[in-house]
């Protein structure tokens, strides 16, 4: 007689849970996706072509790194990437350099991060080590790149993560996928339901409950799954708002232990690239902009000739601004672009096109952006992939061991990786 499949309930429709559902329906189980949204993707969400002449990303845009589970699902679908190329420049008292003023100093940093045998935090390294008058431009830049590219709180950071990150060897240029992440999501939903995953929108889980038989998973409107398996693939502060067994009373307080920082992300439309003419410098090649301003990272789709720009605030300066509505975030990020640029806020309003914001802390099946590595991430992340016998697993990109913990290629590593393990029970 033939083995009866599992039937496995995946909780999130993210990065993380499609991949496994893709994994685990392909290999002959019966799958459910639980999705609290009404769509699909996550922490990956594209915008409609029609607002800013491509599909944006208003959520996870870069290709990191060699990504190789990412690239390897991009040849499945026939997807291509561009690398992201072009002129990356640092705004100090209203000049335009080419260099970070920090570049000659970095060199020493990275010396002592690598002669370090015993990890600690990034404030910790810099208050020892970089604590003169003479490291300003220095620890401006390194916590500039924590809190800005890791979204972290340099007071929790870890320097032997960061280490790896910024001293690991080759990782591979960063890329933007043609058509962005959306087509990538495309993929993996055809995949899914062409191997029959059942998916439900707008299924709010408020609990696991552990049977004879089994687990059931109840709904915040009433519906109920009863399955062999669980997976959870929420953000990780999503896990304390899910009833779970008593058991993985340990797996709860790990996750507490792992960083989750918060983005905000503003895209903003113009009629054309005003940028390429409101400096003297030379701006036609410009991807990034990094300066003090209140939304202080810029980038622009080059070498494409749309003309958005988006604006990035990370890490714990987000939190100045939770109060602020979509509308006067927009306010905020076209102050901090007059500001950069010498330019009338005024003319840069009329010339406004289109605008996005997404303030992840706000979305309540987000509650922050992405994770980052802190002292102890390494021992709960033992903690949390344990299943101890139990039927409940964690996935997603908290769990990744790679340097890119926190990116799509973390999450899809980890979906990829939970899928296994289950089909070798």
């Amino acid at each position: 007689m033939a083995e009866r499949p599992m039937h496995i309930i995946i909780v999130g429709a993210g990065a993380a849970g499609l991949m496994a559902a893709r994994e685990l329906a392909r290999a002959g189980q019966r799958v459910t996706l639980l999705e609290a949204r009404a769509r699909c993707g996550g922490r990956i969400h594209p915008l409609p072509a029609s607002r800013f002449g491509y599909r944006a990303d208003a959520g996870a845009e870069f290709i990191h790194g060699e990504a190789p589970v990412t690239h390897s699902l991009m040849a499945e679908a026939g997807l291509a990437s561009t690398p992201v190329d072009g002129a990356r420049w640092y705004v100090t008292d209203g000049a335009f350099l080419r260099d970070d003023p920090a570049d000659r100093q970095m060199r020493q940093l990275h010396r002592v991060a690598r002669q370090l045998d015993e990890d600690m935090t990034v404030t910790a390294l810099l208050d020892r080590h970089f604590a003169g008058a003479e490291f300003a431009a220095l620890r401006k830049s390194v916590l500039g790149m924590v809190q800005g590219y890791d979204a972290a709180d340099p007071g929790r950071a870890s320097v032997f993560a960061l280490r790896d990150e910024w001293m690991g060897g080759e990782r591979g240029a960063q890329a933007r996928i043609v058509g962005g992440y959306a087509a990538l999501l495309d993929h993996l939903l055809a995949e899914c339901r062409a191997h029959g995953v059942a998916m439900q929108l707008e299924a709010v889980v408020r609990a696991v409950e552990s049977a004879d038989d089994g687990v059931v998973v109840r709904c915040a409107d009433g519906r109920a799954q009863r399955g062999d398996r669980v997976i959870l693939t929420v953000p990780l502060p999503l896990l304390r708002t899910i009833a779970l067994p008593p058991s993985m009373r340990p797996q709860l307080a790990a996750a507490e232990t792992i960083g989750f920082g918060n983005v905000i992300k503003l895209l903003l439309r113009f009629e054309r690239r005003w940028w390429r003419e409101a400096r003297t410098e030379d701006l036609s090649d410009m991807l990034f902009v990094l300066s003090d301003a209140d939304v202080p990272v810029w980038w622009t789709q080059h070498p494409n000739d749309d003309a958005v720009l988006t604006g990035w605030l990370a890490g714990p300066p987000a939190a100045a601004f939770a109060a602020c509505d979509e509308d006067a975030l927009i306010e905020r990020g076209l102050s901090a672009l007059a500001d950069i640029f010498s330019r009338p806020v005024g003319s840069l309003k009329r010339q406004l096109v289109a605008s996005h914001v997404t303030d992840w802390a706000k979305d309540p099946f987000a509650r922050g952006a992405y994770s980052y590595a802190t002292l102890t991430s390494r021992e709960a992340q033992d903690t949390l992939s344990r299943r101890d016998g139990g039927r409940v697993l964690i996935s997603g990109e908290a769990l990744y061991r790679g340097r890119d913990m926190g990116t799509v290629e973390a999450a899809l590593a980890s979906g990829q990786r939970t899928a296994r393990r289950i089909l070798a029970m």
